[in-house]
């Protein structure tokens, strides 16, 4: 065995018992559980019995992580994304995150300009949350016409009429977050707080 697969064996007993204790379970707890024996949990935490997947599996299961996080395997493939940039209704949208499934985060610019043409207010499914980096937004949502400042959120459903735009002739940049299946955020804009758009 090499010496980096005996680190990682070494490092298992350790994680064990810290995935344990952040839950507040005791050994006899974890033992009723996982039908592990309180003596075989003690010594796989001491590093007096070697893991395997026979008690790998029940314990990942009962603490509900992965199993890779259980063992510290080390992280694979390149993190980074490489950001392709979109054009689409006059923005700039750059995908933040990989994957077409869950939600789904990009930032958007809108370069500063002329006043933006009379609002098209589109619907879809899903629901979508943004926030304000920049510049204020102009959200134009069913029957409400709102202003968001920079540090400003609104989340919705998008099935009902919405537009986004530039409120002035200032440059605007936000983050929106995007789920197909209507995932939601639980952070909700204060109607009080949003100013009604100036025409």
């Amino acid at each position: 065995m090499d010496d980096a697969t005996e680190a990682v064996l070494d490092s298992v007993g350790p994680r064990l018992k810290a995935v344990r204790l952040s839950r507040g379970v005791t050994l006899a707890g974890l033992a009723a559980e996982t039908g592990i024996s309180v003596s075989t949990l003690s010594r796989l935490e001491s590093g007096q019995r070697r893991p395997n997947l026979e008690l790998l599996l029940p314990l990942a299961r009962a603490h509900g992580v992965p199993l890779d996080e259980l063992v510290g395997a080390p992280a694979t493939g390149d993190p980074r994304i490489h950001i392709r940039p979109i054009q689409r209704h006059g923005q700039t949208i750059l995908p933040l995150n990989r994957g077409a499934v869950g939600l789904q985060a990009f930032k958007h610019i809108i370069a500063a300009g002329p006043p933006q043409a009379d609002p098209e207010p589109r619907t879809h499914e899903g629901f979508e949350w943004i926030y304000v980096l920049r510049g204020h937004l102009r959200l134009v949502l069913g029957e409400h016409d709102l202003v968001l400042p920079p540090g400003e959120a609104a989340e919705f459903d998008t099935r009902t009429p919405h537009w986004v735009g530039r409120a002035d002739a200032n440059a605007v940049e936000f983050l929106t977050l995007f789920g197909k299946q209507g995932e939601r955020m639980h952070v909700r804009a204060s109607s009080r707080a949003a100013s009604p758009a100036r025409g």
